[in-house]
């Protein structure tokens, strides 16, 4: 394996990225692209868990602010993840990479039940795992879900991968003059209420240790470059850990 700094990672992949230049649904394009990302990091033996969201298809906090029960839309939002994974499985499986879907809601028919040690059994054996529906609970993001399954499954960093170089004082799609984050502490990311991740998976991910690394998918050899632990994105960390 090269000079890898994290052997175990969780990427959380948002349903967005999964359709491209699309309005809605998936381009199977990204999902290609997406696969031929991992998989090099996949051959130099890096053990990776996936959670992916499903924005793409449907939001349970779209239909709850359309009058819909909460808790009903976010079952079909889990319903949105298991379909993404399940053409990310696709994607990988044509690539040549061995991959299980994971879901925390039971449908033995299409996938395993997530189960923690069969999740780190396949890991551990170069098998990609993808995490799916979220937590299985309503009232939690698939951000709460990635944070969780990264703490369960000994991870040592999670990578959520997004649309943006990194973490911004404000949108720099929208704000010309924000400035980028290239180290900031889960602390800071909290109090100045930055939309990494929702609070509660920020605060889960303090409370354990777990550095988060917000990066642009889309940058060539960005993968491998984080896994190195070069400055790639934003690292948010533990603020004892700074100069680490």
């Amino acid at each position: 394996m090269p000079d890898y700094k994290y052997k175990r990672v969780l990427l959380k992949l948002s349903g967005e990225a999964l359709m491209g230049d699309q309005g809605y649904g998936l381009d199977t394009k990204m999902l290609d692209s997406i696969a031929r990302v991992i998989k090099p990091i996949v051959n130099d033996g890096v053990e990776v868990g996936i959670v992916v969201g499903g924005g793409n298809i449907f939001r349970g906090l779209s239909g709850a602010a359309k009058g819909m029960d909460r808790a009903q839309g976010d079952y079909m939002g889990m319903l949105a993840t298991i379909i993404n994974a399940m053409a990310l499985q696709d994607a990988f499986e044509h690539a040549g990479m061995e991959c299980r879907v994971m879901t925390a809601i039971s449908m033995p028919e299409i996938a395993e039940p997530y189960i923690r040690r069969r999740a780190m059994a396949h890991l551990s054996r170069g098998v990609v795992c993808i995490f799916a529906a979220g937590t299985g609970n309503p009232y939690f993001t698939t951000d709460t879900g990635a944070a969780l399954r990264a703490c369960e499954i000994g991870a040592e960093c999670l990578m959520k991968a997004t649309n943006v170089d990194g973490i911004y004082d404000m949108d720099p799609r929208t704000h010309p003059e924000a400035q980028k984050f290239d180290r900031i502490s889960y602390q800071e990311v909290l109090v100045r209420g930055l939309e990494v991740m929702d609070s509660t998976a920020t605060a889960l991910c303090a409370d354990n240790n777990l550095p988060i690394i917000v990066f642009d998918i889309h940058q060539e050899n960005v993968l491998s470059q984080a896994l190195r632990g070069e400055a790639v994105g934003t690292v948010v960390y533990k603020e004892e850990d700074k100069h680490e």
